[in-house]
Formats: structure tokens, C-alpha cells, sequence
């Protein structure tokens, strides 16, 4: 005959069963490559690319380190993920900057835009010191997956301002070549100096001086 205590030791037992069954099978998720990539972005903004490693990843998704190799076969893999999603994080703050520009004039209006962005640029930088280095990180060749949509590229969007201020008759047409080339160098140079440079400890008075006069510079070369 069962009693009461044999039958609540056999739901236990099977109970206890069960949870090894559900343990010893491949872990599933619906959408693990994504948790994985966010994962690994929430890593890079507070430690940068050096904190963006599969067993970290992997424990902050909460999954297994072999779940993780289902979807990035290795460490350089999943870093050109995370750098990817890193560059958009800088467009979309540029974007967000340009979108906020009201100015009626058109020629004001492209130059304005212009500076927008190269402030936003600089900013994302001393703002989000883990995400811009990672962006930066030399890990950009990702799969199909990952290339960036033209929202999502900062490189994409200086190229529209400038092309916007050859359309005002702002700058010449024949004097566009390259001029991304030379607004990405100063813009760049100017937030690597400010975040690992000699230039990280000025205050921000003299930020916003340096800032001013890279952007003038740009304007003047334009």
C-alpha cells in the first residue's frame, strides 16, 4: 500500500528526474545570437573590446560556452559583432545631433548639420569610452549579417553632410573627393587624443576649445 510519504518521494524523484532531463539537453533560445551580441555590448561599455571574450559573453547571456560557439565560431567573430553594433551606437547618437539641428537657411543649415555630427563624434567618444574603442577595435569584418545599413554608419552620414553642403553651394563639387577622408582624420584624431592622449586631462572648457577649433579647421579646409 502507498502512503502519503511514499508518494510525495516518488514526485520528487520524478520531479528530480525531469530537471536533469531538461539540463543534459541542448539549451534553446529564440533568439540567442541577439542576446549574445547585447551581451557582449553591455561588457564593451564598461571594460571595451578586452572585456568582449565568449566565456563572459556566455555567462552574461546565461547560457553555456558551447551554446555561444553555435553562433560565433570564435572570439574575433563575435568582436566583430559586438564592433559593429558599437559603430551604430556612435551613427545614431550622429543622427540623433543632425535631426536636432533647426536652422532656416540652407547653406547655415548644412554647416550646422555638419558640426553636428563632429560633435556628436567627439562626444560618444568621452561619453562612451568602451563603446567608441571597441567600435574602433579593428574588428569590423563580420558576417553578411553585420554590415551596417547606412543609419547605422557613421562614415555613411558624414558623406550625406558633405554631400548636402555641395548641393547648397556651400562647397565645391570639385573639391568633395576625399573630403571625408580629411573631416574623419580631424574629428578622430582630436577624440583619441581626448580619451588616450595627452589631451585626456583637459577640462571641459578646454575640451569644448579644442573641440571648436578642429571643427573650425574642418569648416576653413571645406
Amino acid at each position: 500500500m502507498l502512503t502519503l510519504t511514499t508518494l510525495t518521494s516518488l514526485a520528487l524523484d520524478v520531479d528530480t528526474v525531469n530537471m536533469q532531463s531538461r539540463a543534459s539537453r541542448p539549451y534553446h533560445h529564440g533568439n540567442l545570437r541577439e542576446t549574445l551580441v547585447e551581451a557582449g555590448v553591455q561588457l564593451a561599455r564598461s571594460g571595451g573590446p578586452d572585456a568582449v571574450v565568449l566565456r563572459a559573453v556566455s555567462r552574461q547571456a546565461g547560457v553555456s560556452h558551447n551554446a555561444a560557439y553555435r553562433h560565433f565560431a570564435d572570439h574575433d567573430e563575435l568582436l566583430a559583432a559586438v564592433a559593429a553594433r558599437c559603430m551604430a551606437e556612435l551613427a545614431h547618437l550622429m543622427a540623433e545631433r543632425t535631426r536636432a539641428v533647426r536652422v532656416r537657411d540652407p547653406v547655415r543649415r548644412a554647416q550646422a548639420r555638419l558640426e553636428a555630427i563632429g560633435r556628436a563624434y567627439v562626444a560618444f567618444a568621452v561619453s562612451e569610452p568602451g563603446w567608441f574603442r571597441t567600435a574602433f577595435s579593428g574588428h569590423r569584418a563580420g558576417p553578411a549579417d553585420e554590415v551596417a545599413r547606412p543609419d547605422d554608419d557613421p562614415y555613411a552620414l558624414l558623406s550625406a553632410r558633405l554631400d548636402e553642403l555641395v548641393e547648397v553651394g556651400a562647397l565645391p563639387a570639385e573639391r568633395r573627393p576625399g573630403a571625408e577622408q580629411a573631416a574623419w582624420s580631424m574629428v578622430h584624431g582630436l577624440s583619441s587624443l581626448l580619451l588616450d592622449g595627452p589631451l585626456r586631462d583637459l577640462s571641459p572648457a578646454e575640451r569644448e576649445h579644442a573641440t571648436r577649433s578642429a571643427l573650425a579647421v574642418v569648416g576653413r579646409g571645406l
